[in-house]
C-alpha cells in the first residue's frame, strides 16, 4: 500500500524502512541546522524522535531556521517542531525537552535511550558533554561544526574530527577531545574560511535584542551573535540527516535487500520486530490520547540562575 514514504522505500527497501521506523534519535538545538536534520529524519521514517531547544522562535530566525515563521514568532521551537513532524507523520513518536543542554543538567536526559544522537548545540561546554556521554555509553553521534559567516553550501564535508581544517569551532573541539581521550568523532564541517561580518550596530542583536520573551536568553548576553544566511546551515543539516539515515540502515545491515531475500534474514526479522514493536507504542498512545488519559512529557527544564 502506498504512502508518504513510497518512495523512499523504492530506493531502499522496505527492510530499511522497517528499521527508520524502529529507530529512536534525538536531536540537541532546532535551529538553522538541527531543524533541517529534523525534517530530513521526519520525511525519512523515523519513528520516534527526541528535540531539544529551549528557545522560541525570533524574527531573527525567520532568515534561516526551518520552523521560523512570521506565524509562529514567539512559540517554543519544540512545539512548532513537534506540529510539523506530525504533519509529515502522525505516527511518529516526538518527545520535546524545552530545555538548554548544559553540564550542569546533562544527568536528567537518558542518552540510553536513542539509537543516534545528533549535536547542532552552539555552546562548546554543551557540546562536548554530549560527546563525552556519547562516548561512554558507545551511543552513535555526529556533530555539526561552524555554520555561520559562510556562504558556499558546497563546500561541506562529512568525516572525523581529526581531518577536519578551516573551521574554528572544529579547531577547539578536536582538542578538547584530545585531552579528553576521545579519539574520534563524526562531523559535517564547512572548508569554506569564515567571513567577517559587516558591522553594523544599527540591526546587530548585540546592541537590539527582540528575543519575544524574558525567559529566553537575551542576544546582548551572549558573547557572538553570528551572521547567516538561508542556505548554508540548510545544507548542513540535510546533509547531517541523510548521514544518520543511512548509518542507522548501515547498522542494522537492511539496506537495499530485495524481497525474494527476505525469507530466513535475521536482519529482516529484527528491523520487523522493531516496527512492530513501534507501531504497539503509538498505538497505545494514542489510545491513551482518544479516552484522555494521555499525560504530556513534555519536559520543561529552565536555566540556571545567572546563564
Amino acid at each position: 500500500m502506498q504512502n508518504q514514504f513510497s518512495r523512499t522505500q523504492l530506493l531502499m527497501g522496505k527492510p530499511a524502512m522497517d528499521t527508520l521506523t524502529g529507530s529512536r534519535v534525538a536531536v540537541f538545538g532546532m535551529g538553522g541546522v538541527g531543524s533541517y536534520v529534523t525534517e530530513v529524519l521526519a520525511r525519512s521514517g523515523v519513528g520516534e524522535l527526541d528535540i531539544f531547544d529551549d528557545d522560541r522562535v525570533c524574527l531573527t530566525n525567520i532568515n534561516r531556521q526551518l520552523y521560523a515563521l512570521l506565524s509562529t514568532v514567539g512559540k517554543h521551537k519544540v512545539d512548532v517542531a513537534e506540529a510539523r513532524i506530525h504533519d509529515i507523520n502522525r505516527q511518529c513518536i516526538v518527545h520535546k525537552y524545552q530545555m538548554f543542554y548544559l553540564p550542569e543538567n546533562a544527568d536528567a536526559v537518558d542518552l540510553s535511550l536513542f539509537d543516534y544522537v545528533v549535536d547542532c548545540i552552539d555552546t562548546v561546554s554543551a557540546k562536548l558533554e554530549l560527546i563525552r556521554r556519547c562516548h561512554h555509553l558507545q551511543v552513535p553521534i555526529i556533530s555539526s561544526m561552524g555554520a555561520a559567516n559562510k556562504l558556499d553550501a558546497t563546500a561541506f564535508r562529512v568525516t572525523d574530527i581529526n581531518n577536519t581544517k578551516m573551521d574554528p569551532l572544529a579547531k577547539v573541539i578536536r582538542k578538547k577531545l584530545r585531552k579528553l581521550n576521545i579519539p574520534r568523532l563524526k562531523v559535517v564541517y564547512s572548508e569554506e574560511e569564515p567571513l567577517k561580518q559587516i558591522d553594523d550596530p544599527n540591526i546587530s542583536c548585540r546592541f537590539h535584542c527582540i528575543c519575544p520573551d524574558k525567559d529566553m536568553r537575551k542576544c546582548t548576553d551572549r558573547r557572538d551573535i553570528p551572521a547567516s544566511n538561508a542556505w548554508v546551515p540548510a545544507a548542513a543539516g540535510l546533509i547531517i540527516g541523510g548521514e544518520v539515515v543511512k548509518d542507522l540502515i548501515k547498522k542494522a545491515n537492511t539496506m537495499r535487500i530485495l524481497p525474494e531475500a527476505f525469507e530466513n534474514n535475521k536482519a529482516v526479522t529484527m528491523a520487523e520486530t522493531k516496527a512492530a514493536r513501534h507501531k504497539e507504542r503509538y498505538e497505545a498512545i494514542a489510545s491513551a490520547k482518544k479516552n484522555g488519559t494521555w499525560t504530556d512529557d513534555k519536559v520543561v527544564i529552565k536555566l540556571p540562575e545567572g546563564f
